[in-house]
């Protein structure tokens, strides 16, 4: 009986240890996946679409354009409705998003099952981050948030693989039916993981939802329309200017309201913006060009589909193994020192990319390649822990989204400005603007990072209102 008793005791014990990490850390899996394992199917989804280059970009980049967009808002919804609620509403979307984009016939069709997994998949996003935060503490937060940091460098490589592996052996449609079975393995653990504390009895702010999705929306969609048709485009300038006149609105409405989104105040502390300014920086350095090389290896190169997944999947590897081996010990260091030092270490990678000169030597790519993908493993660790520290507990998964936000517009800046250089000026000219931006950013999280409350603190210890 006792020992019946204590096998209970411990089982229940490993299961409030490990499962919310297991579920997070599989949602986080499926969603990273299919921010990259399109990249290397689209020479065939153009063969089997009849798709030009501007809607293959737009394949790749509604997703992100979704992410981005509504990021921040779901973060919102999450604090205030409760996390493992919306966690898992947008779970069960994401994994009819991921049939229908299987099932899609058409470019249009595919673009809007994209845009809906990309919808899904900021719920999920916004969410997991904090429930991973509020449900471990001190060294095993550290842990957690390595452990996610490095699950979120296997995921790129495995898209990288699993995408070029599937489409030569089967078909572009089944990079998305295979992940089908393991969206609904991750809704099961979802379902099982405790709920944690009560949602927090504020109002939604529904205008300010709706500004910053606006804004966010209105300039990613400037930047991928002006990549694709010019940026004196029509179109083109009227997403900039929706986004302008709604990012105001969003800075209006959040002065004005009891109850704001995110607290404005957060914004006053210059280590938390130069942690969004190094967010979207490192994220458009080490992966905005992916789209291009892929395309380039492929149809300049002679690559196949396969060959060309294993060559991009170097930067995954190393971000893999940075963030497995370091992920914890950066915790232990001053956020800017971590944050920065990745960021360059992009650049650097970005330029030694440039120095390689052409994507038609793929070896030459090897170095560049891991050295972004080692900057991007000692950014990624410490972005979550950083973002909620500036946060009280009730915003807490608005400032992690914030971040997540920042480098998804980084991702969708990259993906169109680094498009249009490849165009216009070729390869050599988009790892150039690449390690620009990423060294820029690494500058601003250094010099903004060195000013007070720069350390990256245990969110438990740091909680309190923004200064």
């Amino acid at each position: 009986m006792n020992r019946t008793h204590h096998t209970d005791h411990l089982d229940t014990r490993v299961r409030g240890t490990w499962l919310p990490l297991a579920a997070a850390c599989l949602g986080t899996f499926l969603l990273l996946v299919h921010a990259t394992i399109v990249t290397v199917a689209l020479p065939h989804m153009a063969d089997d679409l009849d798709a030009d280059f501007g809607a293959l970009q737009w394949i790749v980049d509604v997703y992100t354009l979704a992410l981005a967009g509504l990021l921040l808002g779901m973060g919102s919804l999450g604090d205030t409705l409760g996390r493992k609620r919306l966690y898992v509403l947008g779970l069960a979307v994401f994994t009819l998003a991921t049939l229908g984009c299987g099932m899609a016939g058409s470019v249009p069709l595919l673009i809007a099952a994209r845009a809906v997994q990309g919808l899904a998949g900021a719920a999920m996003f916004a969410t997991l981050l904090p429930l991973i935060g509020l449900t471990y503490s001190g060294r095993d937060k550290a842990r957690a948030f390595a452990v996610w940091g490095a699950v979120a460098g296997a995921a790129a490589g495995v898209g990288n693989v699993a995408g070029g592996m599937l489409t030569e052996l089967l078909s572009w449609q089944w990079i998305f039916y295979s992940s089908v079975p393991l969206c609904l393995v991750a809704l099961l653990l979802s379902l099982k993981v405790p709920a944690g504390d009560a949602p927090t009895p504020t109002p939604v702010d529904w205008p300010g939802i709706v500004t910053f999705t606006l804004a966010a929306s209105g300039v990613t969609f400037g930047f991928v329309r002006g990549g694709e048709r010019g940026w004196d485009d029509a179109a083109t300038l009227l997403g900039f200017a929706v986004g302008a006149a709604a990012l105001t609105a969003f800075v209006l409405v959040e002065r004005a309201s009891a109850h704001p989104m995110i607290p404005l105040a957060l914004f006053r502390n210059p280590a938390f913006d130069g942690l969004l300014v190094a967010s979207g920086a490192y994220y458009l350095g080490a992966f905005g060009f992916l789209p291009v090389l892929s395309l380039r290896l492929q149809n300049d190169a002679g690559l196949t589909s396969f060959a060309t997944s294993l060559v991009i999947s170097a930067q995954p590897l190393a971000f893999f193994v940075t963030s497995a081996l370091a992920g914890s010990a950066l915790h232990r260091l001053p956020a800017h020192w971590a944050v920065g030092g990745g960021c360059v270490l992009v650049g650097i990678g970005d330029l030694t990319l440039l120095a390689a000169q052409s994507g038609a030597s793929w070896p030459a790519l090897l170095p560049g390649l891991a050295l972004t993908g080692v900057g991007a493993g000692l950014v990624s660790p410490v972005l979550p822990a950083t973002a909620m520290a500036a946060a009280p507990p009730t915003h807490s998964g608005v400032a992690a989204a914030a971040a997540n936000s920042a480098r998804q517009l980084g991702l969708a800046l990259g993906i169109a400005l680094l498009g249009t250089a490849c165009r216009a000026y070729g390869l050599q000219a988009v790892f150039l603007l690449a390690g620009g931006c990423a060294l820029a950013g690494g500058s601003a999280a250094v010099a903004l990072g060195s000013r007070p409350r720069g350390r990256v603190p245990d969110p438990d210890a740091a909680r309190g209102p923004a200064k």
